[in-house]
């Protein structure tokens, strides 16, 4: 799930030349060989192992701490569950400025990672064999985690994007099959609109994570930046694939054929369970979330079906990501060699997977699940026995070439979300908040001392 707050803007310190994290003897490591850390939410079976302190906030991560410490003598897990995704972010941050009180690995999300790693705050893990656990991997899923032959994470978990959908409103407008395209999107939202129907989906602003995945879609290429050139980054957000995206979007709103809410709150989570929105554009972790929010537990039980996700140009269709986590290992990591062994290897193994995707706490990257028979044939319930895995979810995530992030994710997020704000409001067209963003985010990287190309 992706909820970017604006608080966390404050915490990035971004400029050229810092080298805010410390080396193997400043005395910053909290785990590894150089001292066992206590404060352990897990218990530990082997006393006399080295333990390797670990950050993470999966929902079911003390299954998976306890599988890995049951199946190794040579080290064990310390795991602390130090907040789910902005605060954790925030304690990383001042750890980094500190020089000390990093855990020695982190879990991070895909997005975030060239944030921390311009800081040089993460370990190439490509010389503690990386490489070797690439092969359980899509081609996407890698790159997200790589920087040319540098690797900075090891993925569990994705997130790639369909169109989840109410079969009762489908079926009571007589919309026979979910829309291929977005001008079919468009189509049918209008049909619904006009038989008095309810609105087709949802544009909201606290989600320009879903906005920019959809400009990559249609072929925008929002940021070029490679961390062997540290100083030099393209920023292109004024495109016509950007402008595009916007102006489609913003006309949905304007003509009251989709919502302009906030995701992830209870208004609109009561709108899922009502059937106020046909469509609900997410992530293979989607049916996780909202089952766990009470979707499709009452009257909405079996209403909920899901599709590919509507192509720009069904010639040339294009698979996109939401969301998903990594296990990074840190600087500040005392023994990194033992901390990279931790990051291959947690997570990892077949019963935490099996426990990830059952209880649908993760939709999971590793391969060997991604092709095994009971994960591509199940039948998901929140989908009425539809098998989901095998329609929809794996050929998205097996197509997903990967993308590439800015250093500044947070305060590019944030100012995504309030151009979204005032093209919802009816102050600015697609085209001018392109523009205008086009011109925020390349002061702010020339601010950062970056050299704009």
């Amino acid at each position: 799930m992706r909820r970017i707050p604006v608080a966390l803007l404050a915490t990035f310190t971004l400029a050229l030349g810092l080298s805010a994290c410390g080396s193997d003897d400043d005395g910053g490591g909290s785990g590894g060989t150089a001292a066992k850390p206590t404060n352990c939410t897990n218990k530990i079976v082997k006393e006399d192992a080295p333990r390797v302190l670990v950050w993470a906030w999966y929902p079911n991560m003390a299954k998976v701490v306890d599988n890995f410490n049951n199946q190794h003598t040579d080290v064990q897990v310390c795991w602390t569950n130090a907040g789910q995704g902005q605060p954790e972010y925030e304690k990383f941050q001042t750890a980094i400025s500190a020089k000390k009180g990093a855990p020695d690995v982190i879990m991070l999300e895909a997005d975030q990672l060239v944030g921390f790693e311009i800081q040089d705050a993460l370990v190439d893990l490509a010389p503690f064999g990386a490489n070797d656990v690439k092969k359980n991997f899509s081609e996407g899923a890698w790159k997200d985690v790589s920087q040319g032959e540098a690797v900075y994470a090891i993925p569990v978990d994705g997130g790639p994007m369909a169109l989840i959908y109410r079969t009762d409103v489908f079926k009571k407008y007589g919309i026979t099959s979910p829309p291929k395209t977005w001008d079919e999107y468009a189509q049918q939202a209008a049909k619904v609109k006009a038989a008095g129907g309810p609105v087709f989906g949802d544009f909201g602003s606290n989600v320009p994570a879903v906005t920019t995945a959809l400009m990559i879609q249609k072929g925008a290429v929002p940021f070029v930046y490679d961390l062997a050139d540290k100083q030099n980054i393209t920023v292109k957000l004024d495109d016509q694939a950007t402008k595009d995206v916007l102006t489609y979007w913003g006309e949905l709103v304007k003509k009251g054929l989709v919502g302009k809410e906030d995701q992830f709150t209870t208004d609109y989570i009561a709108g899922m369970v009502g059937g106020k929105y046909a469509t609900y554009v997410s992530a293979a972790w989607a049916p996780g979330y909202l089952t766990g929010s009470g979707v499709g537990a009452g009257k909405d039980k079996g209403k909920f079906a899901v599709a590919p996700l509507p192509q720009w140009d069904p010639a040339s269709p294009v698979s996109v990501n939401w969301g998903g986590s990594a296990f990074a290992v840190t600087s500040q990591a005392a023994d990194k060699a033992l901390a990279a062994k931790v990051a291959m290897g947690i997570y990892a193994d077949e019963a935490s997977l099996e426990d990830g995707w059952k209880t649908q706490t993760i939709f999971p990257l590793n391969q060997g699940v991604l092709k095994s028979d009971e994960f591509v044939n199940a039948k998901v319930d929140f989908f009425g026995g539809q098998t989901a895995n095998k329609d929809v979810y794996i050929p998205a995530e097996n197509a997903y070439k990967g993308a590439v992030y800015s250093p500044f994710t947070v305060y590019y997020y944030a100012q995504l979300q309030a151009q979204i704000v005032k093209i919802n409001a009816g102050k600015t067209t697609g085209e001018q908040a392109a523009v205008d963003l086009q011109k925020q985010i390349t002061e702010y990287a020339r601010s950062q001392g970056f050299t704009v190309r």
